[in-house]
């Protein structure tokens, strides 16, 4: 099958080594060009725009950092929506609010093609080994035809409804997790007084009914940091985290929901940031908080 994928972030590009690895013929487009080389080099095709990607692709998958670069990437002269798409199926993967999904579904049916949302629950490392969780809006058709796509993908996919659900359940499955890091953080700094080994410490924790399986996965990582060593590849940044927060955020607004705790777990994450823990893993909180000294 002729994939094209726009978007080489660090799980689009994941999910494009997964794609070829399944033995499609890959076009792939980002922003930043040199972002395609290493699947260039791999095999995968480099379009020159959106446009030409659209064209050229049987399937268009797109996971994008935001609505403004949805817009900017389906949008325009060169976007993926002024090719001829009739017939075609979009796969939409970004983690945006739902009311960004429908329109975007509404423009894309318009030209004529599918469209189905399906952004995912999982890391770089379950990406590269199509084991995602995958939350899917649309049609009963349009999910059906992009099953097959999805399962090489994902080790489980849930059709939660039509377009616009997806991206609902996307935002509430994140949301436990971000409130997460920043708790750690604080049962952290509530034990440095006891000076344990960060990993004796993180092993402890990890054997508790207050861990989740992210800390029982990023345990390793997370107590080397503490103990001044580098946390290893960066599965999602938490600058990247701090956006999905802001996400969550306007979609409660949107339904008229209070969400005091990640409310305050943003400006937490957002002092982090400015303390230049921004391009770490977004785990990394919990590392910025258990160091934290009080002003």
């Amino acid at each position: 099958m002729r994939v094209g994928l726009a978007g080489l972030g660090k799980m689009g590009a994941a999910i494009a080594a997964r794609l070829m690895e399944c033995g499609h013929e890959l076009i792939v487009w980002n922003r930043s060009a040199d972002k395609a080389k290493a699947l260039a080099d791999a095999g995968a095709k480099v379009a020159a725009s959106p446009a030409e990607l659209a064209a050229q692709a049987d399937v268009i998958i797109t996971i994008l950092t935001d609505a403004a670069a949805i817009d900017a990437v389906y949008g325009g002269t060169s976007g993926l929506l002024s090719a001829d798409v009739t017939g075609k199926l979009f796969i939409e993967m970004s983690t945006v609010q739902p009311q960004t999904e429908i329109a975007l579904a509404e423009k894309v049916r318009t030209r004529g093609a599918a469209f189905v949302e399906c952004p995912v629950g999982g890391t770089t490392g379950p990406a590269r080994q199509g084991k995602l969780f995958g939350f899917a809006g649309g049609t009963e058709a349009d999910v059906g035809r992009a099953q097959p796509l999805l399962d090489q993908m994902c080790r489980r996919v849930e059709h939660v409804g039509d377009v616009g659900a997806g991206a609902s359940i996307k935002l509430a499955i994140n949301l436990p997790l971000m409130i997460y890091w920043q708790a750690l953080g604080e049962a952290l700094a509530i034990s440095r007084h006891l000076k344990l080994e960060p990993q004796r410490l993180m092993d402890i924790i990890a054997d508790t009914s207050g861990a989740p399986t992210a800390v029982k996965n990023r345990g390793p990582n997370i107590s080397a940091w503490l103990g001044g060593g580098d946390f290893g590849p960066v599965t999602f940044n938490l600058d990247d985290a701090r956006k999905d927060i802001r996400t969550m955020i306007a979609q409660g607004r949107a339904l008229g929901v209070e969400l005091p705790l990640i409310e305050r777990t943003l400006s937490c994450f957002d002092e982090a940031s400015a303390a230049g823990y921004g391009q770490g893993d977004g785990s990394g909180q919990a590392v910025y908080w258990a160091r934290r000294q009080k002003s």
